[in-house]
């Protein structure tokens, strides 16, 4: 998981950090793995723009991912690990033993060749998915379900991992990657190690055009927008007065907008906040 740094041959390239992609082993992906991927251009069904700044963009087709690993008992070979456009992590290609090829999305550590498995009774060790109730305390985990069955909702990006404290009833004890701490069923699945490509948050993107291939279009701050577009516009030079907000009027900076009374917050021991 190395990085890159260019030389300033060119503006884009002085301080440009991308990774070396060295342990990507093969360029192609698994064609009856991949799905077509419409672009909205942050269009609704009328043709208006609901969501400023997406368009264009380097055409990608998506990887259908194996969130459940439903397929229990059943070992698995890892032929390849591959880049996914549509997320941080890397993804690996496996090869079940009764012949059907699944994408998953690859912890840290995993080669190509390992064998990997899901299910009861299964070994605690990388990219196996065991169920909560069987996971040894202190273990980092990632792709946790929310609810049994549901498929992985939790430490999905890049170096993401959260990790297993303790278990009360039927609840399991976990510490999130955000830093709270949360019950979770035990009857819910999730992956050993850590999400793959650990050094993203250290890349360097160099110029404004690798955003516009990522179909991000420039941002506009709302201090320069007129009052007819922004509740923080308007003023005479740089003026930028006022509370600072959303574009519909929500305050920004702090303000708390999680409902007090939402159902899973029952669930969670001590907030990310605190």
């Amino acid at each position: 998981m190395a990085l890159r740094k260019f030389k300033p041959t060119t503006p884009g390239q002085r301080f440009k950090i991308i990774s070396a992609f060295d342990e990507i082993t093969t360029a192609t992906p698994e064609k009856s793995l991949l799905a077509p991927k419409k672009r909205s251009g942050g269009r609704n069904n009328t043709g208006r723009m609901t969501m400023r700044y997406l368009g264009g963009g380097h055409k990608q087709a998506y990887r259908i991912i194996d969130f459940k690993r439903d397929k229990e008992n059943i070992p698995a070979t890892v032929k390849t690990i591959e880049y996914d456009p549509n997320r941080t992590a890397r993804i690996a290609l496996l090869f079940y033993a009764d012949g059907e090829k699944r994408y998953i999305i690859a912890p840290h550590g995993l080669k190509v060749g390992q064998q990997v498995i899901s299910g009861k009774g299964v070994a605690p060790e990388i990219g196996n998915t065991l169920f909560l109730s069987e996971i040894p305390f202190g273990t980092i985990i990632h792709n946790l379900e929310l609810k049994p069955g549901q498929g992985a909702k939790l430490s999905r990006s890049a170096g993401a991992y959260a990790q297993l404290m303790s278990r009360d009833n039927k609840y399991a004890i976990v510490k999130m990657p955000s830093g709270e701490t949360r019950m979770i069923l035990q009857s819910c699945k999730a992956t050993i190690g850590m999400v793959s490509n650990i050094d993203h948050s250290l890349e360097v993107s160099g110029k404004a055009g690798r955003s516009r291939w990522q179909g991000r279009r420039p941002r506009v701050r709302g201090v320069v927008m007129n009052p007819v577009d922004h509740p923080m516009g308007g003023g005479e030079g740089r003026s930028s007065g006022g509370h600072p907000r959303s574009r519909k009027g929500m305050p920004a900076k702090g303000y708390k907008t999680r409902s007090k009374k939402k159902e899973s917050n029952k669930f969670i021991i001590v907030s990310r906040k605190k």
